[in-house]
């Protein structure tokens, strides 16, 4: 059971493709941007790679030398205005040019008449055309968290996700570890699961990631020599969480007496995720240690910088200070 579901994730997570149509934006947005789809069946399934849209502006002109490829388009009300003041044969020049950039899709605001010959254009190149009641300012503010949402970067790791203390703490290490019956007893503590086994990763903005939970096995863990469990079935809804910001990074691995691990945390050991620097953890596991409470202290020692204590560099300054007095 447990390889044929490792199967199905990794399958899923191989067969991911980031990309936004106007199908998925009219399945998924419709009532909260308001949209009428003009042509149907056509171009629906057009992707776009790039989180910006573009509206045409001096490109109806003729200026487009430097114009975007592969991004949606909005026409608002000065392009339409300014294309009506146009021949038709020159309006549609203008739009063949610019639907050449390969166009996913274009939207046009404020509920406005789009004339025939701007379909006729878009149907020749592809171009589904949505229409919304939406303001163009209205519109641009409602959709751009969703396009970069949808078209954030993103990747799968191996490990588990918890809250501990409101800390996104991501335990990686070998496979059978102790990652998840780590995850475990901090949630039998009062901590809450985000993600067990299999954590996927988006990147929101400059330096903010965002873990989540598999849908195929979202709060269940697979504790070796019992099973799979229900985690909020056993301990109740407030120990998960759908998703949580990954900030520190906990290693786990078996002690190797050759290897020189931290004593002070003055040199802070960083992982990079997705192009964001995460402070790391290694704690090497052996017989007696209580993993759990150095989980929640590697929690509560981040939550202690954020207010401008960092412990390891207040010692060592106390102990440079008790080092050079005079004591002639």
């Amino acid at each position: 059971m447990a390889r044929a579901r490792d199967d199905a994730l990794a399958s899923e997570a191989r067969l991911t493709v980031k990309g936004l149509s106007a199908r998925r934006i009219l399945d998924e947005r419709t009532e909260v941007l308001a949209l009428d789809l003009l042509n149907e069946g056509v171009g629906l399934d057009r992707l776009t790679h790039d989180a910006d849209l573009t509206s045409p502006g001096l490109a109806l002109a003729g200026h487009i030398s430097r114009v975007p490829s592969g991004r949606m388009w909005v026409f608002g009300e000065t392009e339409m205005t300014y294309l009506a003041t146009l021949p038709e044969d020159d309006a549609r020049t203008r739009l063949a040019a610019l639907f050449t950039f390969d166009v996913p899709a274009a939207f046009v605001t404020k509920g406005q008449r789009v004339p025939e010959y701007f379909l006729d254009v878009a149907g020749q190149h592809a171009v589904p055309v949505l229409r919304t009641a939406k303001t163009t300012k209205d519109f641009y503010r409602r959709i751009k968290p969703y396009f970069e949402v949808a078209l954030a970067p993103s990747t799968t790791l191996h490990g588990s996700l918890a809250d501990v203390y409101g800390v996104g703490v991501l335990f990686v290490g070998e496979s059978g570890v102790g990652k998840s019956e780590c995850v475990l007893d901090l949630v039998e503590r009062g901590h809450r699961l985000v993600a067990d086994d299999l954590v996927f990763v988006t990147k929101q903005g400059n330096d903010l990631l965002i873990g989540r939970g598999h849908e195929l096995q979202r709060h269940h863990m697979e504790i070796r020599g019992i099973g799979i469990i229900d985690v909020p079935g056993l301990f109740g809804v407030r120990a998960v969480r759908q998703q949580k910001r990954i900030e520190v990074i906990v290693g786990l691995e078996i002690w190797d007496k050759d290897r020189e691990y931290s004593r002070t945390g003055l040199d802070m050991e960083h992982e990079e995720i997705l192009g964001v620097r995460i402070p790391k953890i290694t704690i090497p596991l052996n017989p007696g240690k209580n993993i759990t409470v150095l989980s929640e202290v590697v929690a509560m020692s981040h939550l202690l910088r954020y207010t401008g204590v960092e412990s390891a560099q207040a010692f060592d300054l106390r102990l440079r200070q008790y080092l050079e007095q005079d004591y002639e």
